[in-house]
Order: structure tokens, then sequence, then C-alpha cells
């Protein structure tokens, strides 16, 4: 049998970052996966939306657990699944939701440093003990598996760049697999994470970072490059767009730009 956590690890090389879709339904992985993904992971976000609910803390730790089997179950690909803060403040919980996790299938997971509701940063020996645990659980599993800590406080300017390396050499230190600080201010100081640690980094392609293509992550050294929520955001900007038209002027000019039923019908379909 394949370890699906060896394959994930495996596409992780620092120079060569390959493209973490995230998909939000059934339906967008399995086109992303026939449109090319070689891996696929959840978006609390974009999952958060599709029950109505605003992005975090607001789903449970078996609500995303059920959402990541669907995504697991649609695609032969690795499947990493984005666990907010690990659903739960200590570390134990942290260790738990890697175990639970690794049952359903995916391939690793992602724990943020970020108590949910709230943009506030935990601790920084808190945090430390939570990945230390997430990884000590990872390490204990029967077949490989991708442990990713984020280093989020600098997203919401909770600490600067210098403090979210502190973090990350000390999450690789825990026994984290792979690393990420979330949207630092520039380029250059993303080139300076990645020159901090010896693990793999994701980066996230949002923002100012759409505007660079991978060429230019693989020469400031990442070796990932995820999506977060923003092919779902752009989903939700067609939704908009189109209701604005529809029900602003009542027109219906947005409606003639979707794509071919044809073509997503036979990326549904189970071969």
């Amino acid at each position: 049998m394949t370890d699906i956590g060896a394959t994930f690890r495996a596409l992780h090389i620092p120079g060569k970052p390959f493209i973490l879709a995230n998909a939000w339904d059934i339906g967008s992985a399995k086109m992303l996966a026939g449109l090319g993904a070689q891996a696929l992971a959840t978006s609390s976000a974009a999952h958060a939306f599709t029950q109505g609910k605003a992005d975090g803390g607001t789903l449970t730790r078996d609500v995303a657990l059920a959402h990541a089997q669907d995504i697991v179950a649609a695609t032969p690909l690795p499947v990493q699944g984005d666990f907010e803060n690990g659903f739960g403040d200590d570390p134990e919980t942290c260790a738990e939701t890697v175990r639970l996790a690794a049952e359903i299938g995916l391939a690793g997971i992602c724990i943020e440093d970020i108590i949910p509701a709230t943009t506030d940063a935990y601790d920084f020996d808190l945090a430390v003990d939570r990945i230390k645990a997430a990884a000590s659980a990872a390490r204990a599993l029967p077949r490989d598996f991708v442990l990713t800590a984020r280093a989020d406080g600098i997203m919401w300017d909770r600490y600067d760049v210098d403090e979210a390396i502190r973090r990350l050499q000390a999450f690789e230190a825990a026994g984290a697999d792979c690393l990420y600080a979330p949207m630092p201010k520039t380029a250059a100081d993303l080139a300076k994470i990645t020159a901090a640690v010896s693990a793999p980094v994701n980066a996230l392609i949002a923002g100012d970072y759409t505007q660079m293509d991978i060429a230019a992550f693989a020469k400031l050294n990442v070796a990932r490059l995820s999506l977060g929520s923003s092919l779902a955001r752009i989903t939700h900007r067609a939704i908009y767009d189109a209701a604005q038209e529809m029900f602003g002027n009542g027109g219906f000019t947005s409606l003639g730009h979707g794509i071919d039923g044809a073509k997503i019908d036979a990326m549904m379909t189970d071969t």
C-alpha cells in the first residue's frame, strides 16, 4: 500500500515549489486533481463559507474531520488538513488531532499559533509545546505524516519577522516537518525566513504574492505554495459580481462567461 504521507513529503523540495491546491468540496477537489494538482488541502475559511459561517474558530474538529475525509475520498492525491489551532489550546489536544487526522487518511495537517476567534498569538513557550506534542504524535504513527507548524502572528501584526523566525526555528527543533509564516510584509522577509531554517517553507499565495510566479518563489528557496481560500474567494467574487448585475440593473451578461458544463462533467466522473 502506498504511504500517502511519504508521497506528500517527497513533494517538499526547497527551491522547487509545488502548488498545494486548497479545495472546499468534493467537486472542487476533483476539478483541481483533473487539472493537474499534485496535492490538495482543505481550507478552514473556504469550508466555513460552505457552511454559511465566517472564518476563524467557527467549525468544530468533528466537522472539520468529516469534511477532510470527503476531500481525501474524492481523489487519490495526498491531502493536508487546514486544522487552525489544532482545535484546542493544550498540547495534548493538538496531539490527539494529529492521531485523528491520520486515521481518516490525511497526509498531514497544519497547526497555527493563533487563538481561535482572535488575532492573538499563543505565548512562545506554549506555542512550541503544542507543536512538540503534535510532532511526537506524528512520529508515533505507523506511517509517515507531514506536520506543518504555522507562525500566523506575523500575518496579524502580532509580531515581526524576527519573532516569526524565532518561532519557526523552535517549531523545527520541536519536530515540525514544514514551516509556514503567512504573508510576511515583503519577499525579502520571505527570503530571510527560508534562509533561517532548514525545513521546507510554505508560502501563501495571496495579496501582493499573487503577482509573483513559481520561478520567483523558487529563487527564494520556497518549497510549497498554498492557495488558502484564494480560489474559493474567486468563486464568491463571481457570484457577487453576477448578483450585483442581476439584482442591480437586471442584466445577465456575467452569466455568459461560465465554463462549458461538459468540461466540468468530465472531471466529475469517477474513473
